[in-house]
């Protein structure tokens, strides 16, 4: 008897056993078998403004950004939001100002926001959102408190127009934050990830375009195409027909997730060209992840608050580990693939 209750606990010890080493590999396939890992890093992320006239281009350092949000700006010419949390660009830019919709989208991030000034009403917006602001200009008109804190260089070598000299760095906007007592801790990128799919569960959707005119402004230049490699699970970026580089690597973007956002868009609002864009509420997605397309939704409550993408049976869309990019545009005839 006494022998039984030997080989039973040693059988029970043995389970206990194998459904541990069964459990770590299981642990291990999530990273290689596509699904959910854990977010990106407990970084605060660096947000920084970067300009798309065709005089800033090619851009640096937008190849490093782990987001990077684009949305027409006055005269249709778009803006990027390169948003940075775990890696270093010791070059991004050129820099621009910001606008209150670009303020909306970053304060999303919880993170530290550079950008190149701003015009009087726009100060007070980034103020009362309680962002950390890094910007290079001083409010001098009153509306705001925020002064020149952030450290930039220009290159003119880049251009002789003084609008599209300024770079920034974000190793140095850290030490800026720092010196500032801007907490460098944060809560990393707010998406949910997972890894890349196999390579047989990958489809074939490709040569997704992105036209980002409006009703009013619809210059030339602006339209993007992202086509998609299988063996890489990856996108390639293209602007106005060209492969979109980065200056200093000559590498051409390459990003794992695509995001078309359908929203508001309205403008001129004012004598300066400004536009309106509708950050808040929810809307119509559209997200290239693993070679599918999946027609899904967006939504946030407030500027607080992250945006949430969801698929079309309402489950929380996973993105593969890895750069995002993220178009907002003003109706469902802007994208196609």
């Amino acid at each position: 008897m006494k022998k039984n209750k030997l080989c039973i606990f040693i059988i029970f010890l043995i389970t206990i056993l194998l459904f541990s080493i069964s459990a770590f590999y299981s642990k291990d396939s999530i990273v290689t078998g596509g699904k959910e890992v854990d977010g990106l890093s407990n970084n605060r992320p660096i947000a920084v403004m970067v300009e798309n006239s065709s005089a800033a281009r090619p851009q640096s350092g937008l190849h490093l950004a782990d987001v990077v949000f684009e949305v027409v700006d006055e005269y249709g010419i778009t803006r990027f939001l390169a948003i940075y949390c775990t890696k270093d660009a010791s070059i991004v830019g050129p820099v621009r100002s910001t606008r209150p919709y670009y303020a909306e989208i970053a304060r999303g991030f919880d993170p530290i926001y550079a950008f190149f000034g701003t015009y009087p009403e726009c100060y007070k917006k980034v103020q009362d959102m309680g962002m950390y602001a890094l910007s290079a200009m001083t409010d001098r008109s009153g509306c705001s408190s925020i002064t020149a804190q952030a450290s930039y260089w220009r290159d003119w070598n880049r251009s002789s127009i003084q609008e599209h000299t300024a770079f920034m760095s974000t190793i140095q906007l850290k030490q800026n934050a720092q010196k500032l007592g801007y907490p460098l801790e944060g809560n990393g990128i707010p998406f949910h990830f997972k890894s890349d799919a196999p390579e047989p569960e990958r489809g074939n959707t490709s040569n997704i375009n992105i036209d980002f005119s409006t009703t009013v402004y619809s210059p030339r230049g602006f339209d993007v195409n992202f086509k998609y490699n299988k063996a890489s699970n990856s996108y390639l970026r293209y602007m106005a027909g060209y492969p979109h580089k980065d200056y200093e690597s000559g590498q051409q973007i390459n990003v794992k997730n695509v995001v078309v956002m359908i929203t508001d868009i309205e403008g001129p609002i004012d004598k300066y060209g400004h536009m309106y864009v509708r950050t808040i509420g929810s809307g119509t997605a559209f997200l290239f992840i693993d070679g599918k397309a999946i027609q899904g939704s967006w939504e946030r409550g407030s500027v607080y608050e992250p945006f949430t993408y969801k698929d079309n049976h309402g489950d929380i869309v996973l993105f593969n580990s890895g750069s995002t990019w993220v178009a907002m545009v003003q109706g469902l005839d802007k994208i196609s693939f």
